[in-house]
């Protein structure tokens, strides 16, 4: 069974999330900061990540960048609703101008659960096996 990461320091977005992947055979793992998914990624194996762009603290393009440093080609999913701007860009667009980010799959806030799950299997036709890891606790959503 695939397992992901899914950083968004929004609890609702990071609930709607993991229930939609968890409905569709997916083990999910929860971080509210950029920071936390750093921590958990050191701590157990994942075959893809899904990060939020604006977080307070580590922000997403930071996370993305860290997460390339120590493994390159990592499989990511980076969203954002956020706009720059009159002209209908998005902060998703931006991705593309840096060069080790633009290979990153781009999901644009608000998705439908079907834009998530194409996302998430072209980012794991992407990755390589997924080695053998720590057992990582997966997140819970409140209800």
């Amino acid at each position: 069974m695939p397992r992901i990461l899914v950083i968004d320091d929004q609890n609702p977005v990071r609930t709607a999330i993991t229930l939609a992947l968890r409905a569709n055979g997916f083990d999910v793992v929860g971080a509210d900061s950029g920071q936390s998914g750093l921590s958990k990624f050191e701590q157990c194996s994942f075959d893809v990540v899904i990060a939020d762009l604006f977080m307070p603290g580590i922000d997403g393009v930071t996370f993305i960048k860290t997460l390339r440093q120590r493994n390159p080609g990592f499989p990511v999913i980076a969203m954002s609703g956020v706009l720059l701007g009159p002209c209908g860009r998005t902060a998703l667009d931006q991705l593309q101008t840096i060069a080790e980010l633009s290979d990153v799959i781009c999901l644009p806030k608000p998705f439908r659960p079907n834009e998530l799950l194409q996302a998430v299997a072209a980012a794991l036709a992407t990755s390589a096996p997924r080695a053998a890891g720590t057992a990582c606790p997966t997140s819970r959503p409140q209800t």
